[in-house]
């Protein structure tokens, strides 16, 4: 970081940082990011950060887990906001790193709220979120000027774990071209079926992503019909992502992953091109 002709923030004890690691990929660190992990005198982690990122932490950092992993016993979130509390007041700087954005589904505006609570000075480290930046190592961006100009981030789970019922499963169906679930491969039966009931069609293109931006990544393209039934087949595991919509289909040319291992993208996987020159 020395030979990087920028003016970093001082880490300073008794300071919080919340941090996003992104999706998993270690270079998708912002700098900010990686200042914080080799300042920092604690690093409290979320299940979902990389060994290879926590390993850029300097050799004398404490490393604490406070992970939370669906129908795993877990710290409950009070204890956790609790501990940086603490570790704050004992004069640590202290990284609370988390997978993705921290306030994408993350809980970071609920953490970040508790020091206000306790007179806990905080700085605020956006990280890329695996909505976006794990759906980019799949090959399948959010938005595309011939699929939507309208993306819709989800969770498919409440804080009880079932599916959201304060949602209106209709409207979404009807909504955004595109929809991303995060967290919701337990449900994604039960999703799939209101949905569906709302109006989106059954055969519509769907891509579950599991464990994005990692050497363990796996893409599974199926339909929004038969997603839950492939998923269990395939034997996709969590931590996964889910699209929904067109955009899916653009995999076909943009999986550069798969262009490394040799497969042949589609120059126009949507046959837009086609399109235009017959109108």
């Amino acid at each position: 970081m020395d030979d990087i002709a920028i003016d970093f923030p001082d880490f300073l004890p008794g300071w919080v940082w919340l941090a996003g690691a992104g999706p998993g990929d270690p270079g998708l660190l912002t700098l900010h990011a990686l200042h914080g992990l080799r300042q920092a005198d604690v690093i409290v982690h979320d299940a979902l950060v990389a060994e290879a990122i926590l390993k850029l932490a300097k050799s004398d950092c404490e490393l604490e887990y406070a992970g939370k992993r669906g129908g795993r016993p877990s710290p409950r979130q009070a204890d956790i906001s609790h501990r940086l509390v603490q570790l704050a007041r004992a004069g640590k700087r202290v990284l609370r790193l988390k997978g993705g954005d921290p306030f994408v589904f993350g809980r970071g505006g609920e953490e970040a709220l508790a020091l206000v609570e306790a007179g806990v000075p905080f700085r605020i480290v956006p990280g890329v979120s695996s909505g976006i930046g794990g759906l980019a190592y799949a090959g399948i961006p959010v938005t595309h000027r011939d699929t939507n100009s309208a993306v819709t981030f989800i969770t498919g789970h409440d804080l009880t774990g079932a599916v959201p019922e304060r949602l209106d499963w209709d409207a979404l169906a009807r909504g955004a071209p595109v929809l991303v679930l995060y967290m919701a491969l337990k449900h994604l039966d039960r999703i799939a079926e209101r949905l569906i009931a709302g109006g989106r069609p059954a055969a519509q293109a769907t891509a579950i992503v599991s464990k994005a931006a990692t050497p363990e990544q796996r893409v599974l393209e199926t339909t929004l019909g038969t997603c839950a039934a492939d998923a269990a087949a395939q034997g996709i595991e969590p931590p996964c992502l889910i699209v929904i919509g067109e955009v899916v289909r653009l995999r076909a040319g943009l999986d550069w992953l798969g262009a490394l291992d040799g497969r042949v993208l589609q120059a126009d996987p949507l046959g837009t091109r086609r399109g235009r020159a017959a109108g």
